[in-house]
Parts: C-alpha cells; sequence; structure tokens
C-alpha cells in the first residue's frame, strides 16, 4: 500500500519503522529537518520536510495516489486540517492520533475513517494494569471500550475441570465476555472451543470483552479453591 505519516514524532516514527519492514510504500512529512534526515537514513522511507497542512507539500509527497493517511502530528488542530486536505483529495482511509476529545465531532465530520484516542486508550489500558496484572492485553478495539486478554487458569481453580458452556452459564461470569480461544503448552494447542470444551490448570485463557468487565470475568477464571 501507499501509504502517508503526517508528523514522525514517536508515534508517527514508530509506525513508519513497521510498515517499511511490512514492504509498504511510505512517504514521511515533517517539518524537521533533522528528523528527515533521520527517518530516510535509518529506515529508508522517502521524506519530504514541510507542512503536512500544505496543500503543495502533500500533493509533492503523492496523496492523490495514496491508499491510506495518518494524521500523527503532535496538535489536533493540524491533524483536522490535514484530514480535510486528504478527503479533499480523495483519499478513502484517513487515521488520525487524537489528543483532545473535544476534537472527536470535529474529526468525524472532517471524514476521518478511524479516530485512535491515545490518552483514553493509556488510561484504559493502565487501569487494567493496576487491577489485573496477571492478565496480558493483546488488543484493543473502538476506543479502548473492548478488549482481548489473556488470562491463566491458575493451580487450583475453581474453573478446572468445567466446560465453557458452563462458565458462560453462570451467574457470576459477565454476559457480554466470550472466551475465544484457548493456549495449552502441552502440545502447543491452540483451541477454538465450542460449549463443551473444558478448562484446564495452566490453560492461557482468550477473553474478548468490554473493558468494563474483562477484570469481573478474569477474576471468575483465575478465583482458586480456598
Amino acid at each position: 500500500m501507499y501509504i502517508i505519516i503526517a508528523g514522525a514524532g514517536m508515534v508517527g516514527g514508530s509506525l513508519a519503522r513497521d510498515l517499511v519492514e511490512k514492504k509498504h510504500d511510505v512517504v514521511v512529512v515533517e517539518k524537521n529537518k533533522d528528523v528527515c534526515r533521520d527517518i530516510a537514513r535509518k529506515l529508508g522511507a522517502l521524506t519530504i520536510q514541510g507542512s503536512a497542512t500544505d496543500i503543495d507539500v502533500l500533493e509533492e509527497a503523492g496523496i492523490r495516489k495514496a491508499d491510506v493517511v495518518v494524521g500523527a502530528m503532535p496538535g489536533d488542530a493540524d491533524n483536522l486540517s490535514f484530514t480535510v486536505l486528504a478527503r479533499n483529495a480523495g483519499v478513502e482511509r484517513i487515521i488520525v492520533r487524537m489528543r483532545n476529545p473535544n476534537y472527536a465531532d470535529a474529526y468525524e465530520v472532517a471524514g476521518v475513517t478511524r479516530i485512535l484516542d491515545v490518552g483514553r486508550l493509556f488510561v484504559k489500558q493502565l487501569v487494567l494494569e493496576i487491577e489485573q496484572p496477571t492478565l496480558r492485553q493483546v488488543a484493543t478495539f473502538g476506543r479502548g471500550e473492548a478488549c482481548i486478554v489473556v488470562a491463566t487458569i491458575p493451580e487450583g481453580g475453581t474453573v478446572g475441570g468445567k466446560t465453557v458452556k458452563e462458565i458462560g452459564q453462570s451467574k457470576r461470569f459477565p454476559t457480554d465476555c466470550v472466551i475465544a480461544g484457548i493456549y495449552r503448552d502441552e502440545g502447543e494447542q491452540f483451541i477454538f472451543p465450542r460449549g463443551g470444551a473444558e478448562l484446564r490448570t495452566g490453560d492461557h485463557v482468550f477473553l474478548a470483552a468490554s473493558t468494563e468487565n474483562i477484570s469481573e470475568a478474569a477474576a471468575y477464571l483465575q478465583k482458586t479453591k480456598r
């Protein structure tokens, strides 16, 4: 894909590196001359020194042939201007990093297809880390409203031997939480569980749920016999 990244800070620079490694055609637009030089030297990505809010700079970057553009500049006002110009140039997929949630409606009106509320995601991830340090978060969805985590069934766990169906029917297990997968070290098995699949001690259980209910679901799975 042909991808333009506006802003080469921590987020934009890291994204550019990962996309280049995956063999995408990446163009980075950045005001800072030294940053542009470093990106070009270290990643081999095409860099354009200038403002991504300048239509002439974006034309030079090839905005009209971009499959995806990403607004990763520090200011929401700049990212919003970039969004308007990208949409006017016919770009269908526009992703922005949002710092101030007050910009959410403006971004949607401007035609952003995906808003990453970095602050909100970080806070929700931090709360989960504090409340459930034994969980490993592997994905988030929306603006951090839902996620997938991995919970390990402990020795002496009360759910050992129970089926997925039995767990789902328990009043103590949230109704909007789904056991999406089970990884079993023995035999290196990954199981896509049906209702009759049993959980065993040591199983790594993939839970998909709203962020509000993931802690309750994990606590149920990791409860031990007294």
